[in-house]
């Protein structure tokens, strides 16, 4: 039996503790889609129209270096969240996001859900709460990653 896009949308972690209305507004700019691997979900540069809600699948996060080619810097997994460039203008991608293996996730149109959260503020607060403490853990994670990476020689 298979699940209709609202159950699927309503089972993603950023659609916790939205109402009915909110998860239809989320659904009406949603579409199943599948990667193969090694497939780009987004690459740098490009048009940041969509974003993803990952529901099986790992997908590693990009930053090119010339020296270096493709490096990883994080990745994440069935619940994250993938791409927010959509939401800030220039609305272009800053980063390539590359299927690890095969991956389906819900492609959300991020133009469609701009201009439902611009005629609904209720929704649109919603939804900026929702980005807002994603990107903070994504900050927070690669702070620590940093710390990791470079070491700190200052600690007693």
């Amino acid at each position: 039996m298979s699940e209709s896009m609202a159950d699927l949308v309503r089972s993603h972690p950023v659609a916790a503790g939205l109402g009915d209305d909110a998860v239809a507004l989320l659904v009406g700019c949603a579409k199943n889609v599948a990667f193969n691997a090694d497939e780009l979900l987004i690459s740098e540069g490009a048009s940041a129209d969509t974003f993803y809600l990952l529901r099986r699948g790992h997908v590693a996060i990009e930053v090119h270096s010339p020296e270096r080619g493709a490096l990883v810097i994080e990745t994440v997994g069935p619940g994250a969240v993938v791409g927010w460039s959509w939401l800030v203008p220039p609305y272009r991608w800053t980063f390539d996001a590359r299927a690890l293996e095969p991956v389906g996730a819900i492609a959300i149109d991020g133009a469609c859900l701009r201009t439902k959260a611009l005629s609904d503020p209720a929704f649109g607060f919603a939804m900026l709460s929702k980005v807002s403490v994603e990107l903070l853990e994504r900050l927070q994670a690669t702070r620590l990653r940093l710390l990791d990476l470079y070491g700190r020689t200052d600690v007693q």
